[in-house]
């Protein structure tokens, strides 16, 4: 999970970027990059992908949001970093790019990006906690796909903090500020995501009645934290 914190002026980040174009075919990348990306041919690939060779970034550095190229290239990435990633290699797949945030109490949000097959959403997703990772595609609707993460969403300490959803965001929005290959780093699709709606999970004061994780699954939830 990732705080989306505070950035600089979308209007910067775009005269920054001024004069950029991005050949769609490649969409920016250069060779070595779509060959690596075009070797992920599914979901469950891309997943291994994120698991096995990039890092989680702890931002030692200060905070960031790397383009799915300085991920390859650093080969660390946090929530969002790794969602990015995720959508760039589901798009060269011919998927869309599609992110969804989760919005939690006394917690991080964390980002997703999203895919749909044979009808039903799954999930691509980089997390310090091994619950938070990746979901077959075996949701009839974002509700369900989100709800599967509520058990898994705790912070340190033990409450579940998960609360809202966000709607599906495609980042070809982003194409003109070129998302997939920046230099830079990507606060505006980081801003844009806590700007548009959010549905809430939790009704009735219900969040006010939560149990605290269990010792075991809190310990699961931890293995293999970096």
């Amino acid at each position: 999970m990732v705080k989306i914190n505070a950035a600089p002026p979308y209007e910067i980040f775009l005269f920054a970027m001024k004069g950029t174009l991005i050949p769609m075919s490649s969409f920016g990348l250069n060779a070595r990059e779509t060959r690596v990306l075009k070797a992920l041919k599914t979901p469950e690939r891309i997943q291994r992908f994120l698991d096995t060779e990039i890092a989680y970034n702890k931002e030692p550095d200060g905070d960031t949001i790397r383009s799915p190229r300085r991920v390859l290239r650093d080969k660390v990435a946090h929530c969002i970093e790794g969602a990015l990633f995720g959508a760039a290699a589901l798009r060269v797949q011919g998927y869309p790019p599609l992110l969804l945030d989760m919005e939690a109490v006394r917690d991080d949000d964390h980002v997703l990006a999203i895919f749909k097959q044979h009808g039903h959403w799954g999930a691509i997703a980089q997390s310090n906690f091994s619950g938070l990772r990746f979901r077959e595609p075996v949701y009839r609707s974002l509700r369900e796909l989100v709800m599967s993460y509520f058990e898994h969403y705790y912070n340190l300490s033990r409450e579940k903090t998960l609360r809202s959803y966000s709607r599906p965001m495609n980042l070809k929005r982003f194409d003109r500020i070129g998302w997939m290959t920046a230099e830079t780093d990507l606060w505006p699709i980081a801003e844009y995501l806590t700007e548009i709606h959010h549905t809430p999970l939790l009704r009735n004061g219900a969040g006010r009645r939560m149990s605290r994780v269990d010792k075991r699954l809190f310990a699961a939830g931890l293995t293999g934290r970096a």
